[in-house]
């Protein structure tokens, strides 16, 4: 298996979903395990910790400054990823999963979504931003994501992702096929209960139009 440090907590309902957990800067491998409880609380819980170190807090992706990414890295750490998921898949016996990304989690989550669609079932995307601006070229071919649910949280008055670039990831997402659910929290970068709330909701109405 491609060498994350990663928790693994098996599915208490065989029905759910699993879920792919992925933090935000500074967090680890247990960041977001609460997160998936209240999300889904029957599901298989997969949470890797970022290989990459950025003053000694964990990420899944360089970034060169605040916001602007270091795409080569991305592209090469999100197929490094897409690895992993395909490896755990085999080793856990679980399904795709629905990635649960914050933040940077999100960002990562995204160009999962983009450069291979097939490891991911959907995804929920907290805070995200677009991942690589020159995508399809990035994938040699226009991305596929052929109706892949996505839920897209953005927060209102987040200093970090301008509502522009929110909305630029929920267009490129759209044409690729996706259908996309972007809700405008009144809320900043941090997560609220309003996040638990509706990715409850969605998850559970993604379960329905799957049984």
């Amino acid at each position: 298996m491609t060498d994350f440090i990663h928790r693994y907590e098996p599915a208490r309902d065989a029905g759910s979903p699993p879920l792919l957990l992925l933090h935000g800067t500074g967090g680890d491998e247990n960041d977001l395990l609460g997160l998936g409880q209240m999300i889904s609380p029957g599901s298989a819980l997969l949470s890797p910790r970022g290989r990459v170190l950025e003053h000694g807090m964990p990420r899944f992706f360089r970034r060169l400054a605040e916001g602007v990414f270091d795409e080569e890295d991305v592209r090469r750490r999100a197929l490094e990823l897409g690895e992993f998921v395909t490896d755990a898949r085999t080793q856990y016996g679980v399904a795709a999963p629905v990635a649960v990304g914050f933040s940077n989690g999100a960002n990562i989550a995204a160009a999962l979504l983009l450069l291979k669609p097939d490891v991911l079932a959907g995804a929920i995307l907290l805070r995200a931003m677009v991942p690589l601006s020159d995508a399809p070229k990035a994938n040699l071919v226009k991305p596929n994501l052929a109706g892949k649910p996505v839920l897209l949280l953005s927060g209102q008055a987040d200093p970090i992702v301008p509502a522009s670039n929110s909305a630029k990831l929920e267009a490129l997402l759209s044409e690729a096929g996706a259908r996309v659910d972007h809700k405008v929290l009144l809320a900043g970068h941090q997560l609220s209960q309003a996040d638990v709330t509706l990715a409850r909701s969605w998850i559970s109405s993604v379960e329905a139009k799957a049984a």
